[in-house]
């Protein structure tokens, strides 16, 4: 197994860098089930941001984009049922995948709920906003 950097799985996405993105291709060419590419929710909050943020796309396109990559056999998405779930979340409402992901943790780990200041958050089950 080996891991992904964001900036890997943005050349194979976008292709806005034609030297970079072969070599990303490359890479993915060599990916097998055997020997996959790992991706981290770190790398996976980053693409999110980038998508989103430096290349316009919309949640939905950027949910669908990132479920491409991870439906294939030769990636390893880490707590991928996880993340699946906070990608369909994502796609529907305005909270950020790394507060989905956040709150996700926090119930994984037993917590009951997850406090914020950050109304977007607040709109996702088990997020309390604290009012100052």
């Amino acid at each position: 197994m080996i891991a992904l950097d964001t900036n890997v799985l943005v050349r194979l996405l976008i292709q806005d860098d034609a030297r970079q993105a072969a070599i990303a291709q490359a890479v993915l060419d060599d990916l097998t089930p055997e020997r996959p590419g790992f991706i981290c929710r770190e790398v996976l909050i980053e693409l999110v941001w980038v998508l989103s943020r430096t290349y316009g796309l919309s949640r939905n396109a950027v949910s669908n984009a990132i479920f491409g990559l991870i439906c294939t056999e030769v990636f390893v998405l880490e707590l991928e049922e996880e993340v699946r779930r906070a990608l369909e979340i994502f796609s529907g409402s305005k909270a950020d995948i790394a507060d989905i992901l956040i709150e996700a943790a926090g119930r994984r780990a037993g917590a009951s709920e997850m406090v914020t200041f950050d109304r977007r958050a607040g709109q996702l089950d088990g997020v309390r906003v604290l009012e100052p």
